[in-house]
């Protein structure tokens, strides 16, 4: 029987930087600093105001991104440090997963004006393609 390579490349694991999808700190991201058990972690971002708390793997989505010396159940000075130094916050910022959370939140965020504005830039974009192509 050969070894075959996994299909899963983000692991569960202390270290590894995760994205919130519930509760009051919902779209920020955090640290797995302990594994508790097989259903929760204890999380910490000081970084991104999120508290050092229990929280359920059904309510985290992991992120490509990890700080590969953290040592397990490592404090939040720690963690603020590796992630100062490893640029992660600037990293997540600057992923196409977190361009578009951000795109998707301020289309919500949109008034009727604002929508009705948007839908005019479209018309016009419209038309000026399509008179390219014409043209062309």
């Amino acid at each position: 029987m050969s070894a075959q390579e996994s299909n899963f490349k983000r692991f569960v694991e202390v270290g590894r930087v995760v994205l919130l999808q519930s509760g009051p700190s919902a779209g920020k991201i955090a640290v797995i600093v302990e594994i508790i058990d097989h259903n929760r972690a204890i999380i910490d971002g000081p970084l991104t105001s999120v508290p050092r708390q229990a929280f359920s793997y059904r309510h985290l989505s992991l992120t490509p991104f990890r700080l590969t010396k953290l040592p397990r159940g490592a404090g939040s000075g720690c963690i603020r440090r590796q992630l100062e130094k490893d640029g992660i916050v600037a990293k997540w910022e600057k992923s196409s997963w977190a361009k578009k959370r951000a795109a998707i939140e301020k289309r919500r965020s949109l008034n009727d004006f604002q929508r009705f504005e948007v839908m005019l830039a479209k018309k016009a974009r419209r038309d000026a393609v399509r008179k390219a192509v014409a043209k062309a």
